[in-house]
């Protein structure tokens, strides 16, 4: 009996982050099923705790405080929080920063209500995840978000993104540029898995407060500033799929 093709599916991975800048929103929304990598090891100084905002006097970081000392090789997953005060700091700053942008009115309720949750929320990667699931909510972005721990994983840096893609049935996987450097194209492609990069290079400008436009802030700052539908439409990022990998012999041949 004939095999029937699995149907298409588009397979992305990568650790959770703090409300990130289009860009990562952009990678969420070419995918079938999103996959949260927060069984990795927790990074200070990184994206998965902090993020930056427009304020009249320049960038702003706004940072989660949360548990590290002595736990050096914690998972994201296993990262806590270390109070709660810190949902009314940051919700504060964007009211300080951003009450004069032109659709902040429209979205203050419901983003305010995301800090209010997350403020009660113990482990780092639930806050994301509540930012993560909300603000594709407001994007109108039906991707399914999962976590890695939802599936077997095998050792190996490339091998594991390979098999949980794998296992999610993907048949495409979607990765940011900077992978690239670290990927063994030839393990997707031995797996039957299509290998694509997402190209950052191409989003366009909107209004902006304060001064020159900065386009890697938080998505927060283009949703007050330009409104939900203006910044899903922005997300046009192209896909670029990877070129096979020559063997050597293929390379002796010319």
């Amino acid at each position: 009996m004939k095999a029937w093709p699995m149907p298409k599916k588009t397979v992305g991975i990568v650790q959770s982050c703090y409300i990130p800048w289009r860009g990562f929103f952009d990678l969420v929304s070419k995918c079938d099923e999103f996959i949260l990598y927060d069984d990795m090891q927790f990074t200070k100084r990184d994206w998965r705790n902090r993020n930056q905002l427009k304020t009249a006097q320049g960038l702003q970081w706004l940072t989660i405080p949360v548990n590290t000392k002595g736990r050096y090789l914690q998972k994201i997953c296993d990262t806590t929080v270390q109070e709660s005060k810190w949902a009314q700091d940051h919700w504060r700053a964007f009211v300080m920063n951003y009450s004069r942008a032109a659709q902040f009115e429209k979205y203050k309720d419901f983003v305010a209500g995301l800090y209010e949750t997350a403020g009660k929320k113990t482990r780092l990667s639930e806050v994301n995840f509540l930012f993560l699931a909300g603000i594709c909510e407001l994007l109108k972005i039906p991707t399914k978000l999962s976590w890695s721990t939802d599936y077997e994983l095998q050792e190996g840096k490339t091998e594991r993104l390979m098999e949980l893609c794998r296992s999610a049935r993907g048949t495409e996987y979607v990765s940011g540029p900077s992978a690239a450097n670290y990927i063994d194209t030839q393990v997707f492609e031995r797996a039957g898995i299509d290998l694509c990069y997402i190209d950052y290079s191409h989003y366009p400008l909107y209004p902006q407060l304060h001064g020159e436009f900065t386009g890697t802030v938080t998505i927060l700052d283009s949703i007050f500033n330009q409104g939900a539908e203006a910044t899903r439409a922005s997300l046009i990022a192209p896909l670029n799929r990877a070129a096979p990998v020559q063997s050597f012999a293929a390379q002796a041949e010319g």
